[in-house]
């Protein structure tokens, strides 16, 4: 998880995913938290709006930081504790728009991703307006995507566009649901949002995953309400 830090949304999650497990809601997992060192460098990908630059002295590192992802954290992961195979990433604003960069990037590099408010309007949405063309490279490769907008920050509708793109053109290989969860904001949907979402995507050994909300079960390759 980008966020990682003690500082940032690791305690408030690794708490909820330890009792979540050890009331038998979830199966272990190993939650790995990567502190930021600059993270608006780090989340965002190259960008040709001058008011984006602007958030930060260095921005567009997304590439170098998948790369330290790939070449050197997971393989250190791997090295020093015993997993099942089975990887995830979860990252909410900035750090949900490089999730979903990732996924049409690299969507070998996890098996689920999960974004929360994704910053989709980086980049004048150039991440959503190239979405159709970028699912293409989805094909041979089996992922599941989780993502969800707050009340307060889709004015622009971009969740909702991207999940009709999902509609016509995702993969039958990429399960994925999409939740507009205009009870939360912005800054509370990682602690609103993500309690349940992990106990869908991960549950106990044996039980089937589900991405839903509270209407019912979600098919893959569909969206869900909330």
């Amino acid at each position: 998880m980008p966020d990682g830090g003690l500082a940032e949304d690791f305690p408030h999650v690794t708490n909820d995913v330890d009792a979540a497990v050890r009331a038998g809601e979830m199966r272990p997992v190993i939650v790995v938290g990567i502190e930021n060192t600059e993270r608006r460098r780090d989340m965002t990908g190259p960008t040709e709006v001058e008011e984006d630059r602007q958030i930060a002295p260095r921005v567009g590192g997304s590439a170098a930081f998948r790369g330290f992802i790939r070449e050197e954290l997971k393989p250190e992961v791997d090295r020093r504790f015993r997993g099942s195979g089975e990887t995830a990433i979860v990252g909410e604003s900035l750090a949900g728009l490089f999730v979903l960069e990732t996924l049409f990037k690299e969507p070998g590099l996890f098996n689920i991703y999960i974004a929360l408010s994704p910053s989709l309007w980086w980049n004048a949405q150039a991440l959503l307006r190239g979405a159709r063309e970028r699912l293409s490279a989805l094909a041979g490769t089996t992922a599941t995507l989780y993502f969800a907008t707050a009340g307060d920050d889709d004015d622009e509708g971009a969740g909702e566009a991207l999940a009709q793109v999902l509609r016509t053109n995702a993969p039958a290989v990429l399960a994925w649901s999409y939740e507009p969860r205009k009870d939360l904001k912005h800054s509370t949907i990682y602690r609103g949002a993500s309690p349940a979402v992990f106990r869908r995507l991960f549950p106990p050994v044996g039980k089937p995953a589900a991405t839903a909300d509270a209407t019912g079960p979600a098919q893959p390759g569909s969206s869900t309400k909330g």
